[in-house]
């Protein structure tokens, strides 16, 4: 070996004892052949525990090094298990620093546990797996749930369909958590983020209730006349399908709107919050019926309170089947959409095949009102009885109305029509077609 690598090995030797001067002493000692593991700043062991005075544990963490628990670790424990504490005990701690100013190993119990807390969650969260814990608080958004000693937070939305059933009826929320704490509690781990001591879990993920039987408990939960706040799933030709808790109902075409509308997506759309009656619930076929209309107020009776029978109006042809022609009115101050019905024995006085023959889509025309049905919202229209002899009398009162006509003229006309109001019963050119002919109830 030459002078100059001896020389070399020399500076290479004093630099690395100036990079590990805290290895030293461990260097030495492992010389020696005395291994000794030196406890480290943010590491977890398992202690015993040496001593227990006012404010402050010893606790022995092997390689003959003895830690304090003191000041406020020793706080942070709760008193119900520190009155367990003994000596002798096993307990895991946490290395809060390796040596404070008068050269204590200080430790902190409590941190230890809240480590494996986090390790415990991390693990469930890998494994997919469910613990049991109890609710121990509530805020409005959710349920509060403790792993260990850190709390885990339920979402509303992550609450099992069981436990959202008890949650009906018109306390408020907060009310109905509070009644909650202290049931026990199946979770499974959704989301871990340490830095930001974020916990969150699920009881829906950890349920083992099957579609049916949710459905099933549901429906056992509903009564007709009940009021419910659900979410549109579905947009469908004939209806809406809202679920509600994890069911889903249908609101008919016909019972969305006391406006006519062509198709659902006219009002609603997917995933809009909406409240429904139920009108029909059928256990068997696990169906149930909604409505959003029966919950608002039914302009209909307003429309036509001023309408009566045997009056003329003037209306516009607006479709035309084979059974007759729907006619929307044209009345001054009214709903725009309010439609009645001619039927195609009530059109012309001979018979036709098809209401084209004698009308078209369009076409402005006066019409007889001949029937007035509140309880299915229909008017029934006449265009054959406009010049019909037996509402001439009716036509002759609201004429002198009109012209104003003295006081006691109206009177005898008046009369005049009770006694011949029979006659708006005319036969007809021909029997109406049978109800299912008629087209079928929105």
């Amino acid at each position: 070996m030459t002078q100059n690598d001896a020389t070399n090995d020399q500076v290479a030797s004093q630099a690395n004892e100036q990079e590990q001067p805290d290895n030293k002493m461990e260097m030495l000692l492992n010389e020696e052949g005395l291994n000794i593991d030196f406890p480290k700043h943010g590491e977890t062991r398992d202690g015993v525990i040496a001593s227990i005075s006012e404010g402050q544990i010893l606790v022995s963490v092997g390689a003959k090094s003895e830690g304090i628990i003191t000041g406020k670790e020793y706080e942070a424990i709760p008193s119900e298990i520190l009155a367990e504490l003994k000596v002798g005990s096993a307990i895991p701690v946490f290395v809060v620093t390796p040596e404070d100013q008068n050269g204590n190993l200080i430790l902190s119990f409590v941190r230890a546990v809240e480590e494996q807390s986090w390790v415990d969650a991390e693990n469930y969260l890998k494994d997919a797996t469910t613990f049991q814990s109890s609710i121990v608080g509530y805020n409005k958004g959710g349920l509060l749930v403790p792993l260990g000693t850190i709390r885990g937070f339920v979402p509303a939305s992550q609450v099992s369909i069981s436990r959202r059933l008890t949650l009906s009826g018109d306390s408020p929320i907060e009310e109905k958590y509070r009644q909650m704490i202290g049931e026990q509690v199946n979770v499974r781990v959704i989301e871990v983020d340490r830095e930001r001591r974020r916990l969150i879990l699920s009881e829906k993920a950890a349920s083992t209730e099957t579609r049916d039987q949710i459905k099933d408990m549901i429906l056992d939960d509903l009564k007709e006349g009940d009021v419910r706040t659900g979410k549109v799933t579905s947009l469908a030709d004939f209806g809406a399908f809202v679920n509600i808790n994890g069911a889903d109902g249908l609101v008919h075409l016909s019972e969305i709107s006391w406006d006519h509308i062509n198709n659902p997506s006219e009002v609603l759309k997917v995933g809009q919050e909406v409240k429904v009656k139920i009108i029909a619930v059928d256990k068997e076929r696990r169906r149930i019926g909604l409505s959003i209309r029966q919950l608002k107020d039914d302009p209909w009776s307003s429309h036509v309170e001023d309408l009566k029978v045997g009056q003329l109006v003037e209306a516009e042809i607006t479709r035309l089947t084979n059974f007759g022609a729907f006619a929307k009115l044209r009345l001054e101050g009214k709903a725009k959409d309010l439609e009645g019905l001619i039927h195609i024995s009530e059109i012309s006085e001979h018979r036709i095949d098809h209401p084209k023959e004698v009308i078209h889509v369009g076409d402005i025309i006066t019409l007889r009102i001949i029937k007035i049905e509140e309880d299915i919202h229909r008017i029934g229209l006449s265009l054959r009885r406009v010049d019909s002899p037996a509402y001439a009398d009716l036509d002759w009162q609201a004429l002198s109305k009109e012209i104003e006509f003295p006081s006691n003229a109206g009177e005898d006309i008046a009369a005049h029509v009770t006694t011949e109001a029979p006659g708006i019963e005319e036969k007809p050119q021909e029997a109406e077609a049978p109800e299912e002919q008629q087209e079928p109830e929105a």
